[in-house]
């Protein structure tokens, strides 16, 4: 159950007598809702909200109200060590005093459920629950989470899209790598940051120039070529780039023939190297 609590309960009286065996209370008429201080119980009996009758005497009794009906309370009679919880309570007149308080049970179960524990349970945002279980560490563990407005974590078990992600020393297994595409029809194209890992495809009956511009890519960044079309791909240096490759030309080397392929590697700033099927 769910424990609801008030800031601006008010103190009210019982408005007949019960025995010690009552699941009822009815309070003086028209008090239940300043006793309950703003607070709505979800139907189920699913809420609790804790009151004392007769406060501060000998016949104390912790209760808990799991549902409101007018001014007529359902609920859990001996709470919080007082009579026998669920078999029996203590008998109250009629007048006697019913308080809204934080009782010893309560921060019992707040300090039983505040770090460290082993899980703790969330509500689902629709249905269901969710359970954090932390596994057995030897020492104190430190788990952070991402400084982000808006995130999603990922699972095991799950399958998710990574973005801008490095993996340092992977071990993968049965990998299965899709490679995007950029398919260009034009005579001229220059590449774009977003090429990184992807395969430009050029297609065209006359020849193709496709231009490395500077200060797009880091070091270590690749970007596949493969020429389609019946015209030629040759490839040219941006502004201040250094192209070195074994073609003929070096700095400006031209693919061998239809459907042939190379790879531009950027090795260091404005530094590239073109490795493939070069004429």
């Amino acid at each position: 159950m769910t424990r609801q609590y008030s800031s601006i309960s008010v103190e009210t009286t019982l408005a007949s007598s019960i025995n010690t065996t009552a699941t009822t209370i009815t309070v003086a008429t028209g008090t239940a809702t300043a006793l309950m201080g703003g607070i709505t119980l979800a139907g189920g009996n699913v809420d609790i909200f804790t009151v004392a009758l007769d406060v501060d005497t000998v016949n104390e009794e912790i209760v808990f109200v799991t549902q409101v009906s007018g001014d007529t309370l359902t609920i859990s009679r001996g709470q919080a060590g007082t009579g026998t919880a669920g078999v029996s309570g203590i008998a109250h007149t009629a007048g006697a005093s019913v308080k809204h308080v934080l009782t010893s049970s309560d921060l019992i179960f707040f300090r039983n459920n505040a770090s460290p524990v082993a899980s703790f349970g969330f509500s689902g945002s629709t249905s269901g629950t969710t359970t954090v279980q932390a596994t057995a560490v030897a020492g104190t563990n430190t788990l952070t989470l991402p400084a982000t407005s808006n995130d999603t974590l990922v699972g095991k078990a799950t399958t998710d899209i990574l973005t801008n992600k490095i993996l340092t020393a992977p071990v993968i297994n049965t990998a299965k790598i899709n490679l995007a595409l950029n398919a260009q029809t034009g005579t001229t194209y220059t590449l774009v940051a977003a090429d990184s890992g992807k395969l430009v495809t050029a297609s065209n009956a006359s020849p193709v120039v496709i231009t490395i511009p500077p200060s797009v890519f880091a070091a270590g960044e690749q970007i596949n070529v493969q020429s389609i079309g019946a015209g030629l791909t040759s490839f040219a240096a941006g502004v201040g780039v250094t192209i070195t490759s074994t073609g003929a030309t070096s700095a400006a080397p031209v693919l061998r023939a239809q459907h042939s392929a190379a790879t531009v590697i950027c090795t260091a700033t404005n530094t590239f190297t073109v490795i493939g099927d070069l004429s």
